[in-house]
């Protein structure tokens, strides 16, 4: 493993490869559960099984994060991406009453195409061609957006935040001028509850650990975590004996290459796979650079570029094979920053995940009895981590500061890793334009490629528009 992964050469050593990648699987596996029931819709999506997903989701994350492991020796996992999966739902529900209802096989094969673009344009070297498009201020924004994001999810998760939803969509109406009232949108959790307790609880002992310098605090924490659950009476035992997670899997439920291919000329299939294609090669990007520079592999740009240029082939293979699967689009996940906060630097850390996930399959009910609130609490650390990054980041430069500070404010705020970079990425473009016509004294280098994407940027939002 010494030679195969390079440990010594990026600075680390099995045990803590080990260590990271269970950390990254402790805070991605909410995924086990939370997938199949978003693409489902909750089983409200006809013909599309809670199991099946179940069983796409952990061998998609499986097999496609150990592939990332040893074919790139990078420390990022991969599993079915939320937000896509929710769109996929919300796209079949929509127009299940309709005279021409869009399929959750018509979802699958809109998967299926994106993902084979995305191989086209890794290929081509398209993709790569980002990572020199991209100033060096909006790729630590994304960073630290990400953090923020990754912060948020960890906040909803356990409890600490909650969100009313009925007055977001008054205030969306304009029916609110007094801005009090938005304590009722975005407020704290009750305190009473739990499993925000255990949240807080969580937070602390993470926090303690990271202090004493503990190697494996976040793994750690997120067990001892578990422990004071199951004291609060928080840990459901029932998982270990409930029909929906079996211990021996039934592949013959498994929904593979379940395509149509009939309805491949439905009016929502091209828009479903503009939608796939455009968030994903901004959600990936922002992921693989983000977890690179955190894991230092961004230190040395030229081998950087070659290896997240190498892992974005295998994130576009992901796409395709997990939609045979039968799951949403695969993708890079930005909970990997949990395990390279944890010090993964190698394949090695990719490679225990993957096989966590595989494990799953099999372990399903045990993996279940680990509380939410334990990975939240993981999550919100891992966003402290993510955040240090806006230190490299020139808020005195203005060219830079707004684009950078839309990046990371816009990714949280609408959930969304695309959005953030969409507004990122355009504002540079103009403010960067002007700057030079204007004469400043400094030059602003702006990329050609930032000068398409913007357009395709500002397009896409023109005619898909900002629910997409």
């Amino acid at each position: 493993m010494e030679r195969f992964f390079k440990l010594k050469q990026n600075g680390t050593t099995v045990r803590t490869e080990i260590m990271a990648g269970l950390t990254t699987f402790m805070a991605m596996a909410y995924i086990l559960s939370v997938n199949p029931s978003t693409l489902t819709a909750f089983g409200q999506v006809e013909g599309l099984g809670w199991y099946s997903v179940f069983l796409a989701t952990a061998l998609a994350a499986g097999i496609f994060t150990i592939a990332m492991g040893l074919f790139i020796n990078f420390p990022v996992a991969l599993a079915p991406g939320m937000g896509l999966n929710a769109y996929f739902a919300s796209v079949v529900l929509s127009s299940a009453t309709t005279d021409h209802p869009f399929t959750w096989e018509m979802g699958l094969t809109a998967v299926f195409i994106s993902g084979l673009i995305f191989i086209l344009l890794t290929i081509t070297r398209v993709r790569q061609i980002l990572l020199d498009a991209i100033p060096d201020g909006l790729k630590h924004a994304i960073t630290v957006g990400i953090g923020l994001f990754i912060t948020i999810i960890g906040l909803k998760n356990s409890g600490l935040m909650t969100i009313g939803v009925e007055a977001g969509n008054d205030i969306a109406a304009g029916k609110f001028t007094d801005i009090l009232s938005f304590e009722s949108v975005i407020h704290l959790g009750s305190l009473e509850d739990k499993n925000v307790q255990l949240a807080i609880i969580g937070l602390l002992l993470i926090g303690v650990l990271m202090v004493l310098r503990v190697k494996g605090a976040i793994l750690f924490g997120i067990l001892g975590t578990t422990v004071a659950g199951i004291l609060m009476g928080v840990v459901d035992f029932d998982t270990l004996s409930n029909p929906a997670t079996p211990w021996t899997p039934d592949f013959s439920q498994l929904n593979f290459a379940s395509f149509d291919w009939d309805g491949i000329m439905h009016t929502g299939l091209v828009s479903a796979i503009a939608t796939f294609t455009f968030v994903e090669l901004f959600d990936t990007f922002g992921t693989l650079v983000g977890t690179a520079t955190r894991a230092g592999i961004m230190d040395d740009p030229e081998e950087g570029k070659r290896r997240v240029g190498k892992a974005m082939l295998v994130d576009a293979a992901a796409v395709t094979g997990g939609a045979l699967l039968g799951t949403s689009t695969t993708t890079a996940y930005v909970e990997s920053a949990a395990g390279v906060a944890e010090g993964g630097r190698t394949g090695l850390t990719a490679v225990t995940t993957g096989i966590c996930f595989l494990l799953a399959l099999f372990l399903a009910p045990v993996a279940a009895l680990i509380p939410g609130s334990a990975t939240a609490a993981a999550l919100i650390i891992v966003g402290v981590l993510m955040a240090q990054s806006i230190k490299h980041i020139d808020f005195d430069d203005m060219v830079i500061a707004i684009p950078a500070f839309m990046t990371l404010a816009i990714m949280p705020f609408t959930y969304n890793i695309a959005n953030g970079i969409s507004f990122g990425i355009v504002f540079y473009v103009i403010l960067a334009t002007i700057a030079n016509l204007r004469g400043s004294e400094k030059t602003y280098k702006v990329h050609w490629m930032m000068w398409l994407l913007a357009v395709l940027i500002v397009l896409r939002y023109i005619l898909i528009g900002s629910q997409g």
